[in-house]
């Protein structure tokens, strides 16, 4: 999954224009992002000849909170260059919390009661019988 520069010609409107002296192009950027999104792998994973993850990393991010990604992808869409559709969905432990008795954890069967309160305390509820009708 790689755009090539007539593609990206179609779509270099979309994108911030590079100011400054910049090691990497907007092309081989969104190529980068392609690479991490159709691969699933970590940023640290990334080959060597796509870039320093870390200036991927770090522009994806300046991205993504000003909207330009948002941009880019539908525009992707809508010039038919690229067709996105989510097939899997990952959760993780951060997600979704189990009960410590679902994780085979021990369960506390003996209860220690205080020794001094076992006359001197008041009662904690009071029976109060009803009669409801006669037998």
């Amino acid at each position: 999954m790689e755009i090539t520069e007539s593609q990206y010609q179609r779509i270099a409107d979309c994108l911030p224009r590079q100011r400054g002296n910049v090691s990497m192009t907007n092309l081989q950027l969104l190529n980068a992002l392609l690479y991490v999104a159709e691969h699933g792998c970590k940023w640290r994973g990334l080959p060597k000849d796509l870039g320093n993850w870390h200036t991927i990393y770090t522009r994806m991010n300046r991205w993504s909170k000003a909207g330009v990604l948002d941009r880019v992808f539908a525009r992707l869409q809508q010039e038919q260059i690229l067709a996105i559709r989510v097939e899997h969905v990952c959760l993780d432990s951060t997600t979704i919390k189990v009960h410590p008795d679902g994780t085979g954890a021990r369960k506390k069967t003996a209860r220690k009661p205080s020794a001094g309160r076992a006359g001197a305390a008041p009662p904690r509820f009071i029976w109060l019988p009803r009669m409801l009708g006669a037998p």
